[in-house]
């Protein structure tokens, strides 16, 4: 019998990656990526199509950002997205993965004013996310996050933490700027990224931190994957927001994007080119996409 979901009147959803199939990412096999030197490459993805030809691309990871409030409905910053919205996009990204088999790892953002109050109400925000489908996910900061990330992981919520240039406080620390350059940003970074790592944060998106601190800061953290963005190549793993690689935004390119859409036939093969540059080495060059 046909599979029903097999053909859709609106186009059809990748099948999921050739045989032999890739094991789905888990927690164990990042650290296994990690122990081998194989980079780890993530997109945000906030919807069901994308994220099956994410996945069918070979991304490792997906982050349902809430980056979506800038890219998907057009706010001046991250701050107005609401958990729900978040649980909404994380469903979609969930349910085009499954439908693919795919084997990605999903992460899910807990957006602004969801977890900030206390640990408990980070806990019932977070529990949403995970029984949305997500594997894991991402809070901001340092300092007084460090007892909230010990309190989820304790209780079974993998976290993804957040330093540097942490768009949620983008008013707070003065926009949109390179942290960690004077010495005591970059010391306050290290004491920071090394009591998350305590807690049991699992990974941690590094974002416009200087490429020298970055390496220095993965280097410190075997038990904490660092995931970059405009942090140079020194650390385990890349991101960006798919729409900036795609070469499709509504402002300036930062300078840490590569519009990997150029050449391609396609927004898989594009993917795909980034998987191979974030695995190869070649993407971010530190003399381009980095401070």
């Amino acid at each position: 019998m046909t599979d029903p979901t097999a053909r859709t009147p609106y186009g059809t959803l990748p099948s999921a990656s050739p045989l032999p199939p890739r094991k789905p990412i888990s927690l164990p096999r990042l650290h296994e990526m990690r122990e081998r030197g194989e980079k780890i490459a993530m997109l945000t993805a906030y919807d069901a199509t994308f994220a099956a030809v994410a996945d069918h691309a070979g991304v490792d990871c997906l982050l349902v950002g809430d980056s979506l409030g800038m890219v998907c409905q057009g706010r001046p910053s991250t701050v107005g997205v609401s958990l729900s919205e978040m649980i909404y996009h994380t469903e979609c990204v969930v349910r085009g993965v499954r439908r693919v088999q795919g084997t990605v790892w999903i992460i899910a953002d807990l957006p602004f004013g969801s977890y900030q109050e206390s640990r408990e109400q980070a806990m019932r925000s977070a529990a949403a996310l995970m029984q949305a489908g997500a594997h894991m996910v991402k809070l901001e900061g340092g300092g007084w996050t460090v007892e909230t990330v010990r309190f989820l992981v304790e209780r079974g919520i993998p976290v993804c933490a957040h330093l540097g240039l942490t768009p949620q406080t983008v008013h707070a620390i003065g926009g949109y700027r390179v942290q960690g350059r004077s010495d005591a940003e970059a010391q306050q970074l290290r004491r920071d990224a090394l009591a998350l790592q305590d807690a049991g944060a699992a990974m941690l998106v590094l974002e416009m931190v200087p490429a020298a601190l970055a390496a220095e800061i993965t280097q410190q953290l075997p038990r904490c994957h660092t995931i970059g963005i405009g942090s140079g190549s020194g650390t385990a793993g890349q991101v960006l927001v798919m729409h900036d690689m795609l070469g499709v935004h509504l402002g300036k390119t930062p300078k840490f994007v590569r519009n990997f859409m150029d050449g391609a036939a396609s927004v898989h093969d594009a993917m795909a080119a980034y998987v191979a540059a974030v695995k190869n080495g070649t993407f971010p060059d530190n003399t381009q996409h980095a401070w």
